[in-house]
């Protein structure tokens, strides 16, 4: 297959054909000429939606791991003018958020011929929030998970959507697979200075208000410490980064992200080692 000067490198912006609503970015490496089957990377960003810069602050780990970058661009306004959040609970008003991510994947796939079965992922604040929740749902298409400073979470218990997974399979028609979701290597990251809970404290003014909604912590600090502990009880290999000297910001957090992201490329099959989670590494 032969690519032209614009299908390498950071790209443009594509429309998704399955919904063209929504658009994503990539990043493809130069193997992509001498390679087949190269592994993919979805970056989900956050409220920003500062797509194009993490497709730039991810070429370096595209080229130096053979890895194409896919940025998905949610934008504010759909399904209404008012959804500014939708995406980061993967439903909103019959939108699967999720099938849409999914369905770019295998649009690149296709394109590129690259690896369509498993795919790594990262995603900070409202993309922290889209990539923990894609985890219980769909854990049999990941390699690996970054989850950086998700500012609402759901925790692996019976409540419902979205502080738990009770009514999942009601939602999604899935129940999460825990038997699963335990073999894949998640990473759950947070600046240390990530402390102002101003906008993740829901109101009842909030669409996504229920009653003890904000019970998992005051700031994005305490309600990553509490994911991660909640996975982990359930068997889930987890490693915690705190981040000293970081408040909410994302692109200081992506080299440690790449560091873990890294240890789980595979570019045949997927190479998963079983852990008790790693304690907090030392920066």
């Amino acid at each position: 297959m032969s690519f032209g000067i614009y299908d390498v490198g950071a790209t443009t912006f594509y429309a998704c054909q399955a919904d063209p609503r929504f658009s994503y970015c990539l990043y493809v490496p130069q193997q992509i000429h001498q390679q087949k089957n190269l592994p993919v990377c979805a970056v989900i960003h956050g409220s920003r939606r500062t797509v194009e810069g993490y497709r730039d602050r991810f070429a370096d780990f595209a080229e130096r791991e053979g890895c194409i970058i896919l940025c998905p661009l949610f934008p504010v306004g759909i399904p209404d003018r008012d959804d500014t959040s939708g995406y980061k609970y993967l439903y909103e008003k019959g939108i699967r958020y999720d099938l849409v991510l999914l369905a770019m994947l295998e649009e690149v796939a296709e394109r590129f011929s690259a690896r369509r079965d498993r795919f790594l992922m990262h995603g900070f604040s409202g993309g922290g929030q889209f990539a923990h929740r894609f985890l219980y749902l769909h854990p049999h298409r990941l390699q690996a998970v970054s989850v950086a400073a998700p500012g609402v979470v759901t925790l692996p218990s019976d409540e419902r959507w979205w502080m738990g997974l009770s009514d999942s399979k009601e939602i999604f028609g899935i129940y999460p697979d825990f038997d699963t979701i335990k073999s894949i290597p998640i990473q759950i990251m947070v600046g240390e200075q990530d402390l102002d809970g101003s906008e993740i404290n829901l109101t009842p003014a909030s669409r996504y208000w229920r009653p003890d909604c904000n019970k998992a912590g005051r700031n994005r600090l305490e309600r990553a410490t509490v994911l991660a502990s909640a996975l982990r009880d359930q068997g889930c290999q987890v490693q915690l980064d705190v981040i000293p000297g970081i408040h909410h910001e994302g692109f200081p957090l992506i080299p440690d992200a790449t560091d873990f992201l890294a240890r789980w490329i595979s570019h045949g099959e997927p190479r998963f080692e079983h852990s008790e989670g790693r304690e907090p590494e030392k920066h």
